[in-house]
C-alpha cells in the first residue's frame, strides 16, 4: 500500500467513525447509577474518600509472573519473563478486573505500579459510576504512572459493564463484526528460530517482524524465505541514521513490507519527517506517541500512531488518542505490551474503531490465566459477556 492509498483509507475511516455518532458510554454510566461529568449526580467525595458513610471502592492488587513461550528480543532488550500487576475493584457486590503491564521504556516496573496503586486507592471514592471524576481525580494527584492508571481504568470499565450487563465494545459504540485482523509479532532471534516462529504463526494473515540491529536485511530475507504473507516491521527506535533508514525502507518496499513502526528515536521528529518525505511506505509512531497530547506534533512526521492502552493510561485515554489521530487524518494501530487476556481483551474491545491491530501479547506468554478475546483465522473475536467478558479466576 502506498502512502496515498493509506491516507485515502484513513479519511474513509474518519468519516465512517463520525457517522456512527456518539458512543453509548454515557448512557451506560447513567444506567450504572450516575452520569460522569453530570453536576447533578452525587459525587464520591471531592477529596476522594467515601462520603456520608457509603461503602468505599475496594482496590486489591497482586504481582504476577508471566513466563514467556520464547525469549523476547527487540532492539533495546531481551526478556524471558514479565512481572505484571493484576487489580480487582469491588463495590456493591460487583467486581471489575484490570491489569498493569509496566514497561521500563516509560519509567515503570511492577514496584512503581504497586506504589502508585497504594496512592490511588484512597482517591477512588465510593461511586464507580462517577467514572470520569474518579479518573480525573487520580490524574490530578498522580502524574505519569500510566500502567498503574490503566489497571484501574480497565477495572472500572469492567465493573460498569458487569453492573449494567453490557460488553465494553457496546459501551464504546464499536461493532464487533468490524474487529480487524491482528498481526503476530516475531521477536529478534537467530534466523532459523525466527523462521520456526513464523511457521508456528500459520493462523495469522499478517506478521510483525522486530528489527533494529545490524542484521536487519538478513532477518527480512530469512522471513521472506518461508512466507509470502504481508509484513509489518518494527524497529523500536533501533535505527539512528536517517539516510540509512531511508535506504533500508526503500529496500523493504521491494520485500513485501507494507508498514513500518518507529524507525528512529522518539525524540528525533525532524529525522522522522526527513524519512517520511523520502519513502512511500506508511510509517507509524509508537514510542513517540504516548498520549493524545503527543499526536499534533506527529502529524507531519508520521502517517499513523500506535495506541496502547498501557502506554496511554487506560481505555479512556486510549479513546482520546484515537480521536486525536482521526482529527489529523492519521491512521491508528492498536498495540499492546506483554499482557494476560485481561489487558489484551480490554484493548480488543476498542479494535473495531481502528485500522490495524497488533494484539498478541497474551499469545507470547506460556500460560495465560484468563480467556477473553480470541483470534480466529487471523481476526480478533470479541467476548459478548458483560464488561470485559473474561473467563478465569483472579
Amino acid at each position: 500500500m502506498t502512502r496515498k492509498e493509506f491516507l485515502r483509507a484513513s479519511m474513509r475511516s474518519t468519516l465512517a467513525a463520525a457517522a456512527l455518532g456518539p458512543s453509548t458510554l454515557g448512557r451506560t454510566l447513567r444506567a450504572a447509577g450516575g452520569a460522569a461529568g453530570d453536576p447533578a449526580a452525587p459525587d464520591a467525595g471531592r477529596g476522594g474518600g467515601a462520603a456520608g458513610g457509603r461503602e468505599p471502592i475496594r482496590l486489591e492488587r497482586k504481582a504476577i509472573d508471566l513466563a514467556l513461550r520464547h525469549a523476547w528480543t527487540i532492539a533495546r532488550n531481551t526478556s524471558t519473563a514479565k512481572r505484571n500487576v493484576l487489580v480487582r475493584v469491588s463495590h456493591g457486590g460487583i467486581e471489575g478486573l484490570g491489569e498493569a503491564a509496566p514497561n521500563v521504556r516509560y519509567g515503570e516496573d511492577w514496584e512503581t505500579v504497586l506504589s502508585a496503586l497504594a496512592l490511588i486507592e484512597p482517591r477512588l471514592g465510593d461511586d464507580p459510576s462517577q467514572f470520569d471524576r474518579v479518573l480525573e481525580r487520580i490524574e490530578a494527584a498522580l502524574p505519569g504512572n500510566h500502567a498503574a492508571k490503566a489497571a484501574v481504568d480497565i477495572a472500572l470499565h469492567d465493573w460498569i459493564g458487569r453492573k449494567t450487563g453490557v460488553p465494553l465494545h457496546r459501551m464504546f459504540g464499536a461493532d464487533p463484526a468490524k474487529a480487524p485482523l491482528t498481526s503476530m509479532s516475531i521477536g529478534i532471534d537467530d534466523i532459523p528460530v525466527m523462521q520456526e516462529k513464523v511457521r508456528e504463526a500459520e493462523g495469522f494473515k499478517i506478521l510483525k517482524i522486530k528489527v533494529g540491529l545490524a542484521n536487519d536485511r538478513e532477518i527480512i530475507a530469512g522471513i521472506r524465505a518461508v512466507t509470502d504473507r504481508p509484513l509489518y516491521v518494527d524497529a523500536n527506535e533501533g535505527w539512528k541514521d536517517r539516510d540509512r533508514a531511508v535506504e533500508m525502507i526503500k529496500w523493504m518496499e521491494g520485500m513485501g513490507v507494507v508498514l513500518l513502526e518507529q524507525p528512529l528515536p522518539a525524540a528525533d521528529l525532524d529525522g522522522a519527517k526527513y524519512v517520511r518525505d523520502r519513502v512511500d511506505m506508511p510509517i507509524v509512531a509508537d514510542e513517540a506517541a504516548v498520549t493524545a497530547g503527543d499526536v499534533p506534533a506527529l502529524r507531519d512526521a508520521f502517517d499513523g500512531v500506535n495506541v496502547k492502552v498501557q502506554k496511554a493510561g487506560g481505555l479512556r485515554m486510549a479513546r482520546a488518542m484515537i480521536a486525536a489521530a482521526r482529527r489529523f487524518g492519521m491512521k491508528v494501530m492498536l498495540g499492546c505490551m506483554i499482557e494476560t487476556s485481561i489487558g489484551i481483551t480490554a484493548a480488543a474491545h476498542l479494535s473495531p474503531l481502528v485500522d490495524y491491530a497488533d494484539l498478541d501479547g497474551n499469545l507470547l506468554i506460556a500460560a495465560d490465566p484468563f480467556r477473553g478475546a480470541l483470534v480466529r483465522d487471523g481476526r480478533l473475536v470479541l467476548p459478548r459477556g458483560p464488561g470485559l467478558g473474561l473467563e478465569g479466576a483472579w
